[in-house]
């Protein structure tokens, strides 16, 4: 699967949510990034989920201008699809940007480039939970 980033500005966190599952405690905070689509604005949720996640998220606020490299997930529920953004690193823009790399907004990075940061592992996946009352 290839990596994903997007450049943008964040125009909203949300509040942190924490729960508890079989295996632990755990929290996320959705937050949105604003970014420019041919000559409008879009906008993207993401949830950041994980303590390191959103111990990286709270270096930033609303207004700050961020690069934001994630993943793409979608599960089914009752014959509908919900899809997630999962970031796996969020950085200021402009923080060890290639020369020549595309102006700001959505592009797909080849994944077969350099990374400096891992991928997420088995740990930074949410557990199946039967007590969780969410449908997705």
């Amino acid at each position: 699967m290839a990596n994903l980033e997007i450049e943008g500005k964040i125009s909203q966190k949300l509040q942190i949510v924490s729960g508890q599952s079989a295996r632990g405690e755990w929290r996320k905070q959705d937050f949105v990034v604003e970014f420019p689509d041919g000559n409008f604005t879009s906008q993207a949720c993401f949830t950041a989920f994980g303590d390191d996640r959103v111990n990286e998220l709270g270096r930033f606020q609303v207004g700050d201008m961020v690069k934001v490299s994630f993943n793409v997930r979608a599960r089914e529920y009752n014959g509908r699809w919900y899809n997630d953004l999962r970031p796996w690193r969020i950085s200021p823009v402009g923080e060890s940007a290639p020369a020549g790399q595309a102006p700001q907004g959505f592009r797909q990075t080849s994944p077969a480039g350099p990374q400096t940061v891992p991928a997420p592992g088995l740990a930074d996946i949410p557990a199946e939970s039967s007590d969780d009352d969410l449908p997705f």
